[in-house]
This record gives structure tokens, C-alpha cells and sequence, in this order.
């Protein structure tokens, strides 16, 4: 009898060490929190960036967001005055006063309901020249390529002067070729808005386009300006009066359809991809719409969101700093809900497209995995050991 029990003993002790030299065969659903912390020491090769997420983390990646919208990047005043450009087709008319020295053989102006005697002289319409020229008679070669309609009147008149008797001019655009903006995209018809005096904004170019033909929650509008690129959820452009900017000739509108999405992994009630609205989401949100932690295997001090930042975002705390090819940096965002503030800072925390949301299992919840595993083959060795006796 002394001898089974010492047998007993035995096999599960074998058993028991067995499995705590093999314990990392274990399965599990990713990295322990001590893992991660360990990815990003001075001697690790990774090169990982650990980031705490608190309020002024929170606070500052929001800035760098923001910082970009069109308010800031493209302006937001109005160009009232429309400069012509080669390509234009504009409209020269001349008014002379009696006696008429230089356009006597003109037609009295009938626009003026008769009782004028002045004398008008409509020039055929004219294309402005690669040069950026016009010819206008007895003034010359016109330099018309920006400037406004009234900066040329005012230049062909200063050139009459002395020539002809009191002169009048009124240029008129009659074909608009270079003030435009191109509108592409996710729209109903791409196509090409000319731009007027009254200064037309960017949804008066979505408006122009037909409107976009995915729902505006999960659409991104781009404006490219020279070497500006910028881009703003539609949502935003439209809740924010700010951003619907004024536009410039050749600003080219695109409409993106881009569903952003998360993917959530781990301790969460689900583990998958997760769209969300252009105009984005918390980490707050995020969490909810993964279910929320898993109250018997979740580490709530083990959140983590794992990121390519950009290499600018923040004062990284571990050197020398690691890139990949497009700048980017590795990063690994670690919040401890365990803190209540954190939940406050959860609500500020921006999610980005692409970030991987990971919840790592609590310690107790490896254990109690490594004893299920202990006990599923000790328990059917020691009753057979009993049942033999």
C-alpha cells in the first residue's frame, strides 16, 4: 500500500514537472502583458515602442489629427476675383466719345437705349495665346494671363489714351477654360466646375458632380492642391462650416470610399475585423463594439493597441528609433483599465484605421488552463492506479 501511494506520487509529480518545463506549449490567444513589456527593451531587436496611453498622449495624437483639416492646410478665404489664364476666350468692346477719332466708323451703342451718341467697337473674341497675350488695335499686344477682367480694362484704356477720345472698355469672359475644378471619385458623374466670381465651395463641387454614391458616413473627400494633399471625412466637412473651403482653380475633389475598420483579438467577447465611420472612433467605442473584456480570462491592466505611427506623433520613449520603409513606427499603446481615469482617457483616444485592438488573458486565467491540463491526464492515471489497488 506505502508502495502505490509512493507510485502516485510519482506519476503525477513526473506529470507536474513534465508540464511546467513545457508549459509554454500551452495554448493561449497571444502575448502576455510581461511579454509585450519586454518587446520594447533597449536590447530588444524589435524595436517596439511601448506608449502608456494617458490624457496627454490622448490629447496630443488628437492635435496632430486635427491639425491637418482644409481650414488650415487650404485657407479659408474666398478668391472674389477670377484671373484669366491661356486658353480663355474673352470679349473685348470699345467705347469712344464723340467726335470719335479712332473708331468713328463703329456703330452707335444701341445698348444704351439710343440717347448715347458714343461710339462701340466689339472686337472679335479672342483666345489668350500660350504667351498669356491678346492683340487689341492701336493698343497692342495685352498681357491678359493673370490678371482680372478689370485690371485688363483698365490697362487697355491707359494704352488708348491720347490715341482715342475718352475711351471705355469692358472685357467679358466668353469661354471659361482654365478656371475649373475637377470633381472624381466615388461621385454620380466626374466632371468639371467652373469657378465663378461668387467663389464656389467644395460641396457646391459635390453638389456639382451629383453627390456621392456611397453613404456619407463611410466617405473621405481628398483635395489636391499644387503639392497640398489633405483629406477629411464628409461628415466632418459637413457638421464643421469651416472645412466646406473655398476653391482654386485647378483643385482637383476626390471622393474615397474608404471603410475604415479595427481588428479585435484576444480576451473580448469577439475576435474579428470591425468596420467604423470614416470620421472615426474611440477606444471607448471600440471596446463596445467588441464586446467588451472577458471578465473571467481578460488582464485589464493587458489593453493594448498595436499601431504604425507616424514617426513625428510623439517623444518615443525607447532608442534608437526603428522605421519601416514608409517612416512608420511600431508602436504598442497599453492602457490599464484597472485605473479609473483610464476610462476617461478611453474616451479621447482616437482609433486608426488598421490598428489592431488586443486584450491579453490574466495570469489566474494561464494557470487555471495549465491545471485543466494537469488534471486532464493525472486525474485518469491516479484512478487507474486507485482501481488497480
Amino acid at each position: 500500500m506505502p508502495r502505490l501511494r509512493r507510485s502516485t506520487f510519482l506519476v503525477v509529480s513526473t506529470l507536474a514537472v513534465a508540464f511546467l518545463t513545457g508549459c509554454s506549449g500551452i495554448p493561449t490567444s497571444g502575448p502576455s502583458k510581461s511579454q509585450i513589456d519586454q518587446a520594447s527593451g533597449a536590447s530588444s531587436a524589435s524595436g517596439i515602442q511601448i506608449v502608456d496611453v494617458t490624457d496627454e498622449v490622448a490629447r496630443k495624437l488628437l492635435a496632430e489629427r486635427r491639425a491637418g483639416d482644409f481650414s488650415k492646410t487650404l485657407g479659408h478665404d474666398a478668391v472674389r476675383q477670377q484671373r484669366l489664364g491661356p486658353g480663355d476666350v474673352v470679349e473685348v468692346s470699345i467705347w469712344e466719345a464723340p467726335p470719335a477719332m479712332l473708331f468713328g466708323a463703329s456703330p452707335t451703342d444701341v445698348r444704351s437705349g439710343g440717347t448715347s451718341t458714343a461710339r462701340v467697337t466689339v472686337l472679335p473674341e479672342q483666345v489668350i495665346d500660350s504667351d498669356g497675350n491678346i492683340n487689341v488695335p492701336f493698343a497692342g499686344s495685352i498681357q491678359a494671363a493673370g490678371r482680372t477682367p478689370n485690371d485688363i480694362e483698365r490697362y487697355i484704356i491707359q494704352r488708348l489714351q491720347g490715341k482715342a477720345n475718352q475711351p471705355q472698355v469692358l472685357v467679358r469672359l466668353a469661354r471659361n477654360t482654365t478656371s475649373y475644378v475637377t470633381v472624381v471619385g466615388d461621385v454620380a458623374s466626374s466632371t468639371r466646375m467652373p469657378l465663378t466670381p461668387s467663389g464656389e465651395r467644395l460641396l457646391d463641387a459635390l453638389a456639382s458632380a451629383g453627390g456621392v454614391r456611397q453613404p456619407v458616413d463611410k466617405m473621405t473627400i481628398q483635395v489636391t492642391r499644387g503639392d497640398k494633399v489633405q483629406s477629411l471625412p464628409l461628415n466632418t466637412i459637413i457638421r464643421d462650416p469651416r472645412q466646406n473651403v473655398p476653391l482654386r482653380a485647378g483643385d482637383v475633389v476626390t471622393a474615397l470610399f474608404q471603410p475604415y475598420s479595427f481588428t479585435v483579438l484576444g480576451a473580448t467577447s469577439k475576435n474579428e475585423e470591425i468596420n467604423f465611420e470614416a470620421q472615426g472612433i474611440t477606444l471607448a467605442q471600440a471596446l463596445a463594439r467588441a464586446g467588451g473584456l472577458q471578465d473571467n480570462r481578460s488582464d485589464v491592466q493587458g489593453v493594448f493597441i498595436f499601431r504604425l505611427e507616424d514617426g513625428k506623433a510623439l517623444s518615443w520613449p525607447t532608442s534608437p528609433v526603428r522605421t519601416t520603409a514608409d517612416g512608420k513606427v511600431p508602436v504598442v499603446y497599453r492602457v490599464n483599465l484597472r485605473d479609473p481615469n483610464s476610462f476617461f482617457v478611453a474616451q479621447s483616444f482616437m482609433m486608426d484605421n488598421k490598428d489592431l485592438l488586443y486584450v491579453s488573458n490574466a495570469p489566474v486565467a494561464e494557470l487555471q488552463k495549465f491545471l485543466n491540463v494537469i488534471f486532464s491526464v493525472a486525474y485518469p492515471v491516479v484512478t487507474g492506479i486507485q482501481t488497480f489497488k
